[in-house]
């Protein structure tokens, strides 16, 4: 089967804003709108990068809790991440549970690493960067107290973004082409 070739592979849940991101640092022009599974197909972009470099970030939708049981639209797109070299995990601090609640942003992170490992123990040995989105949500020191407790939970740490206000994109896109160039796959 055709496998995605991609750099950064964005996962995520629904709503953590990985078509937004897309739509925001590259040309592509992902459907947005507001409610899960909005992205039925991988979407890709080309991002610039410092220096005249270029890289390729993929959308991975439909990730949701179950995904590896082909639960959602998971599994077609959980086949897609296997080639990509770094993960990009994006996580919407006001993440709502099943039972609406606001999800603790570890347990957020940890229920789509158990989706990935589940599908492929592969997955989680890849390099992860956290990309805490909606920031134009949350205050300062909101922002300050969710990047402390997430940038231990992945080999590149965390990073916080507004697709909507612009916030933090410019060092994202700088900081994802310094983490590709110092991480060359064997298979490159």
């Amino acid at each position: 089967s055709l496998k995605l070739v991609a750099d950064i592979g964005l996962v995520g849940f629904p709503n953590a804003g990985k078509s937004t991101l897309i739509s925001r640092i590259s040309s592509a022009k992902p459907k947005v709108a507001d409610y899960p599974f909005t992205t039925l197909t991988p979407n890709l972009g080309v991002v610039a990068g410092p220096g005249g470099s270029s890289y390729v970030v993929a959308d991975i939708p439909g990730l949701i809790p179950g995904a590896s049981e082909g639960k959602g639209l998971g599994i077609q797109f959980l086949k897609h991440i296997e080639r990509t070299r770094i993960i990009a995990h994006l996580i919407n601090p006001l993440q709502l549970n099943d039972e609406g609640e606001i999800m603790e942003a570890t347990e957020s992170f940890a229920t789509i690493n158990k989706e990935l490992h589940s599908f492929s123990s592969e997955l989680t040995t890849k390099p992860q960067v956290i990309v805490l989105t909606k920031c134009d949500a949350i205050s300062k020191e909101e922002i300050e107290a969710f990047v402390a407790k997430l940038t231990p939970l992945a080999e590149y740490g965390c990073m916080a973004i507004s697709s909507v206000t612009g916030f933090g994109i410019q060092e994202l896109i700088n900081k994802l082409a310094i983490l590709l160039k110092n991480n060359h796959s064997e298979d490159s």
